[in-house]
């Protein structure tokens, strides 16, 4: 998950202010965390409670109200302020940018896309919700098991049905702000099939302007499967986050889920 957390605090400043470009300075003062982050903590922390939809809507309800400036949809935010634990039909893309920790808890990747709908679906129960969170949580889960970019492009072509034929100048030129699942999860996983490395992944994501937080927090949930994060990288990153989320991170790297207990290595692209 840590590859969407710092996708989301480097793509923060440019979500009002797009630009189209890979040339900008990855960190700056300005960058921060929003809702990209505390989710995907929020995920990470149910996994670890149960895994059960009630374990969702709680470490959901629980960090939204601890972090309620962040910059959640105006639906979300509702539903996390009412007692009503019924879903709401969304199919925003928050239900891929915080579905990273689902990919790295699975057993596999059955049990990746299992999570990855039951995350969803406590609040995004759209088919669009659920089938965004699914097809990032399984790239994650194909990338961080070996298999290549070519094989994880045809998985998701083929289940999920997403066109990831277009390239990034293809999509760059007429790309807009789009909050849905449908556009967004395509071309942040375009992104990572075009990319080299981590950093270039999310360099990727970021010019292709819109919601450039969550672009770049999907991309960057692929990539750190794939290619790992360079420690500076992660260090420089961790500065933005606050204590209590700090201590939460830390907990999820110390906890060394099934990819460890399966004694399956982490294997990185070059």
């Amino acid at each position: 998950m840590l590859g969407a957390i710092i996708g989301d605090i480097v793509g923060s400043i440019y979500e009002w202010h797009n630009i189209k470009t890979k040339t900008f300075p990855f960190f700056n003062e300005r960058c921060h965390f929003t809702d990209d982050t505390v989710m995907t903590i929020a995920v990470a922390e149910a996994l670890t409670n149960g895994r059960a939809s009630d374990d969702f809507i709680d470490a959901m309800k629980k960090y939204g109200k601890l972090y309620p400036r962040c910059g959640y949809g105006r639906h979300f935010h509702r539903w996390v302020k009412l007692d009503n634990r019924e879903p709401y039909n969304s199919w925003g893309n928050g239900s891929a940018m915080r579905v990273a920790p689902c990919a790295w808890y699975a057993k596999s990747l059955a049990d990746a896309e299992d999570l990855a709908e039951r995350s969803a679906a406590v609040t995004h129960n759209h088919p669009e919700g659920i089938k965004g969170a699914q097809a990032t949580a399984a790239a994650i889960y194909l990338a961080r098991t070996g298999t290549d970019k070519a094989g994880i492009k045809a998985y998701v072509e083929n289940k999920y049905g997403y066109d990831l034929t277009r390239t990034l100048d293809e999509i760059r030129s007429t790309y807009q702000f789009d909050v849905s699942c449908q556009g967004t999860v395509p071309p942040a996983i375009i992104a990572f099939l075009e990319s080299n490395g981590f950093e270039d992944a999310i360099r990727n994501a970021i010019s292709l302007g819109g919601d450039s937080d969550t672009l770049a927090a999907i991309t960057g949930s692929i990539a750190e499967a794939a290619y790992g994060i360079p420690e500076p990288l992660l260090a420089e990153a961790l500065r933005f986050l606050d204590d209590r989320l700090t201590l939460a991170v830390n907990a999820w790297r110390t906890q060394k889920p099934y990819l460890a207990s399966m004694g399956m290595p982490e294997t990185r692209l070059n």
